[in-house]
């Protein structure tokens, strides 16, 4: 018996398994009548709810899975976390009175500009107000919703980005004047950033969250936490449930903050190092819109490049990997790099 206590020992010393992951959902509009590629229609926002509810999901705040993560705390499974980008009129219409049904907590990220502006479309601070005072938790959508990485002709990168990180703090502000709540969550406009940007965003405190696919882990480097879409046309119950069941790949921290934009014609940086292989490393499948799947390289064990046929296209690019785990049998690591590509005269392409 002692021998075998002691070869348990080794086996969990040498091959630890990484903790249960949580899943950030990020909606935009929950309306019939706004743009597909940003909206779910509100029936279909509460067979989303009613999914969750029906299979023992338990919807928490957004700042208890920070603080997990921030305190070593492992996630608990089936955790799931729902966020809104914009602030948007319809959000308080026709969401919030489905969400206050299931008893479920959220978040929404607000850009402050836009708040005294296009009433009828955002949300006013007399809504917002409200909304917080009823246990919505605030969040930081930047002042203007303008991205950190295109930078205007003529301006520096790092004039830039110091200019948009000093709005930021400003927003910050704002929104603790208007609604009293300052969590210094920041919801990156478009999803855009660099690695420059996630230093300058982590030395002001901030927690960033991507538009980029993928589960929220143990090891999930708080400058960029993926958030899966869930609006047309990932609205879908099928696609929901393969999002819900993600488990997060081990990262590096290296990996986490790879250089994201691309020269155009130029080749991207694709490794990936992992802490820990915990998956069918012979099944593993890295997929790109528009370029297919892509070949994999291992350099080492835990170390892998992806190689495509052709260079990206200006635009944001991003690639979806997956592989099934060892030790959670009918469940997949769920991993989303982004780079950003400029035009061929530099220039950057439309939102």
């Amino acid at each position: 018996m002692k021998k075998l206590v002691i070869l348990l020992s080794v086996i969990l010393m040498c091959c630890s398994l990484p903790s249960f992951a949580t899943v950030i959902l990020v909606y935009h509009h929950v309306s019939e009548k706004t743009p597909k590629s940003t909206s779910i229609t509100p029936q279909q926002f509460e067979k989303h709810l009613q999914y969750l509810q029906q299979n023992d999901y338990k919807v928490v705040a957004l700042n208890e899975v920070v603080e997990r993560i921030k305190n070593n705390q492992p996630l608990i499974d089936k955790t799931v976390v729902i966020t809104f980008d914009d602030g948007y009129s319809d959000i308080l219409e026709n969401g919030h009175p489905l969400l206050k049904r299931y008893g479920y907590p959220y978040t929404m990220f607000i850009n402050p500009a836009t708040v005294p502006n296009k009433a009828g479309m955002y949300l006013t601070w007399l809504q917002i107000k409200a909304m917080s005072d009823d246990g919505v938790l605030i969040g930081n959508h930047g002042y203007l919703h303008d991205s950190l990485v295109k930078v205007p002709k003529g301006v520096s990168e790092n004039t830039w980005l110091d200019n948009k990180l000093a709005e930021l703090v400003k927003s910050e502000k704002v929104i603790e004047q208007h609604t009293g709540q300052s969590w210094r969550y920041f919801a990156l406009p478009y999803g855009e950033y660099t690695p420059q940007a996630q230093q300058k965003l982590e030395k002001l405190g901030f927690v960033v969250f991507t538009q980029q696919s993928g589960a929220v882990g143990a090891s999930t480097d708080l400058t960029a936490v993926p958030r899966f879409p869930a609006s047309m046309p990932y609205d879908k119950l099928a696609a929901l449930k393969d999002k819900l069941n993600a488990l997060a790949f081990d990262l590096t921290t290296s990996s986490q903050r790879a250089e994201t934009i691309v020269p155009f014609a130029a080749q991207p940086d694709t490794l990936v190092t992992l802490n820990s292989t915990d998956f069918y490393a012979n099944m593993l499948a890295c997929f790109i819109a528009g370029k297919g799947k892509a070949q994999i390289q291992w350099q080492d064990k835990k170390s892998f490049t992806m190689v495509f046929d052709s260079n990206f296209n200006p635009g944001r690019n991003r690639a979806n990997c997956t592989a099934p785990s060892i030790s959670k049998p009918g469940r997949f690591y769920w991993y989303s790099r982004a780079w950003f590509v400029p035009k061929k005269d530099g220039s950057w392409y439309n939102n």
